[in-house]
């Protein structure tokens, strides 16, 4: 069983990707298929006049600031406009895939931040009306009842609180927690570079090879949402991953490529 996680940038090539996962599959390989789609919420909310607000936390995290409006962008954008396109490019490299949200049979459950403190400046503010959360269970029954019956399962935010509030989450966090909950040893994720970059913006300065037991010295090369993929890359090694391959979403045979080593390992 392999994951595969892509990004939400403007550049990911889905045709190419559709045509790696038709190869794996019919190679009798089990995948399940996680995306994000944030530039394209991004263009509606600001269609919409409520642009998406982000926020930091006092440690440098980045987020998206989730008020009930952006929710509603959220749920046009992930599980209706991205999810369903994807699906269908699927469908026409002829992958029965079906899309999910996290909420749809209660597939991501997870835990509501009702605080969240955020750095403005020199200041540290406190916010309470912030609908985000962190998955902490799956519900493997139902991915391989559908993997079991032939389908590849297309999943996305959001997902539901304990009391099944609509959440706002982070996909990298939830990809480590499925590691776990469905015993995944190999993972996949694809965005807008070759792989983890010493230089950001210097596809030249490429990390090949990552010691999963020294993620925490990488730090230093991040910003941004790769802080946020470095974490979640940490929990899914404690989840029982045994390798991650981090590599380009733009370029031809992306998946295959990356199974042969061509954009960052971290074992």
């Amino acid at each position: 069983m392999i994951l595969i996680k892509i990004g939400g940038g403007k550049k990911i090539n889905l045709d190419y990707i559709c045509e790696d996962i038709k190869i794996l599959i019919d190679q009798g390989e089990k995948v399940i298929l996680v995306h994000g789609a944030s530039v394209a919420r991004d263009e509606i909310a600001e269609k919409m006049g409520a642009p998406t607000k982000t926020i930091t936390s006092p440690t440098g995290i980045s987020s998206v600031y989730t008020d009930k409006t952006a929710i509603d962008i959220f749920l046009m954008t992930y599980p209706g406009l991205v999810n369903k396109r994807i699906v269908a490019k699927l469908q026409s490299y002829g992958v029965n895939a079906i899309g999910l949200s996290g909420i749809d049979g209660q597939l991501w459950k997870g835990k509501r931040k009702t605080a969240v403190y955020v750095k403005e400046g020199a200041k540290t503010k406190l916010i309470t009306d912030n609908m985000t959360g962190k998955v902490t269970k799956i519900n493997f029954n139902l991915i391989n009842l559908l993997l079991n019956n032939k389908y590849l399962p297309v999943i996305c935010p959001p997902a539901l609180s304990e009391e099944n509030e609509i959440i706002n989450t982070d996909n990298d966090w939830a990809c480590a927690v499925m590691v776990g909950a469905l015993k995944i040893q190999k993972m996949i994720s694809l965005f807008e570079a070759s792989g983890l970059l010493k230089k950001f913006g210097d596809e030249s300065s490429l990390i090949k090879n990552v010691d999963k037991n020294k993620l925490d010295e990488y730090f230093i090369y991040t910003q941004g949402r790769m802080k946020k993929k470095l974490l979640g890359a940490k929990e899914a090694f404690a989840q029982g991953l045994k390798q991650l391959y981090w590599s380009d979403g733009r370029i031809k045979n992306p998946i295959i490529k990356a199974l042969k080593g061509e954009g960052t390992i971290i074992s």
